[in-house]
C-alpha cells in the first residue's frame, strides 16, 4: 500500500518543510490539490457541499502545482508528486506540457499528474479556455499529452488540438502516469479508457468498494481489466491495519491521509487546526509511520 497526504489548506510557505518530513517518515508521496482564484461574485454552483457554496474562506491558498512541486522536489529524495486533482483543460495544452515536464524532469521521474475537467467556469473563462467542451477536450489532451512527452520532434492533430512538429524541452525522463479525477460517468469512463489510474475523494471502505465496482465495470467495457492501474482514495475509517489489508483487496493501491487533520472541522470550514508552525506536523506524521507504515507487509 503506498501513502500519499494532501497539501490542502496547508500554508505555502511550510510545504517544503512537512515535505521532507514525509519523505524521512517513508511516505509514498504527495497530492497536490488546484484552484486558480476564489471569485467574490461566483455563479457556478459547487458541486462538493450541499449549500452549492464553497466551504474554505477566500484567503485559503492554493499554490500553483508545478511551482510547489518544484520545491518539495528540491529538499526530498523518495517522495512522489501527484494531484487531486489538476484542471488541466482549464489551461493551454503546451503549458500543462512544459510544466509537468520540467518537474518530472526536476524530480527525476517522480511526477505523476491526476486530471479532472473541473467545475468553475470562471476559472475557464479567465484563463481564456472553453469550459462547455472540457470533458471530450480533456479525453483529447490525455493522449496528446502523452505524444508530447517523449522527447524530439513531436505533433499532434486531433479534434481540439492541432500542434505542428516541434520540440518542447526538457521532456520527462521516463512516461508520466495519467490518472483521472471524478465520480461522473464520464470521469469514470474517462479513467478507464484512457489513463493510468483514479484518483478519488474520501470515502468509508463500503462506500471506496462501490465506486470502484463501478470503475472495473468500464475497465472491462474497453477491455483494460487486466492492466495496471492505479487506484488512490481516502478513508474515512479509523486507520488500522486491518483497514488498509482490506483496501488492498478491493483493488486500492494508494491511501489518501492526514495525520494532522480533523475530517470533520476541515469539511465545515474550520481550519484553525491547521494553523500554527510547521513542526506541528512532525509528531503525527511520525505516529502514523511508527504505527501503520512501518508494520505493512
Amino acid at each position: 500500500m503506498k501513502f500519499w497526504t494532501g497539501t490542502a489548506f496547508m500554508k505555502t510557505a511550510e510545504m517544503p518543510a512537512v515535505a521532507t518530513m514525509l519523505d524521512r517518515a517513508g511516505f509514498h508521496g504527495v497530492l497536490i490539490s488546484d484552484h486558480l482564484i476564489y471569485p467574490k461574485d461566483m455563479k457556478t454552483v459547487y458541486p462538493g457541499h450541499e449549500s452549492g457554496k464553497m466551504f474554505w474562506h477566500p484567503d485559503t491558498e492554493w499554490p500553483d502545482a508545478w511551482v510547489l512541486v518544484g520545491a518539495m522536489a528540491a529538499v526530498t529524495e523518495n517522495l512522489h508528486f501527484g494531484n487531486n486533482v489538476y484542471i488541466a483543460p482549464s489551461r493551454p495544452i503546451l503549458e500543462v506540457a512544459k510544466q509537468v515536464g520540467t518537474a518530472a524532469e526536476i524530480s527525476g521521474g517522480r511526477v505523476s499528474i491526476g486530471l479532472s475537467a473541473g467545475w468553475m467556469r470562471e476559472e475557464f473563462e479567465l484563463l481564456g479556455q472553453n469550459f462547455d467542451d472540457r470533458g471530450p477536450r480533456l479525453n483529447e489532451m490525455i493522449q496528446a499529452l502523452r505524444e508530447l512527452w517523449k522527447g524530439g520532434w513531436v505533433s499532434w492533430r486531433g479534434e481540439y488540438y492541432d500542434i505542428p512538429e516541434m520540440t518542447i524541452e526538457p521532456h520527462p525522463p521516463s512516461p508520466v502516469p495519467i490518472l483521472c479525477g471524478g465520480e461522473s460517468a464520464p470521469a469514470l469512463k474517462r479513467a478507464a479508457r484512457y489513463c493510468d489510474g483514479w484518483v478519488g475523494t474520501a470515502y468509508t471502505i463500503d462506500d471506496a468498494e462501490q465506486w470502484i465496482d463501478r470503475l472495473n465495470g468500464y475497465r472491462r467495457e474497453y477491455g483494460r481489466e487486466h492492466e495496471p492501474f492505479e487506484i488512490i482514495v481516502g478513508l474515512r475509517d479509523t486507520p488500522s491495519l486491518e483497514l488498509y489489508k482490506r483496501a488492498e483487496k478491493i483493488g486500492i493501491t494508494g491511501v489518501m491521509v492526514s495525520p494532522w487533520a480533523n475530517w470533520e472541522l476541515t469539511h465545515s470550514g474550520d481550519h484553525s487546526h491547521l494553523r500554527g508552525s510547521a513542526d506541528r506536523y512532525r509528531a503525527p506524521i511520525e505516529k502514523f509511520a511508527e504505527e501503520i507504515i512501518s508494520k505493512q507487509s
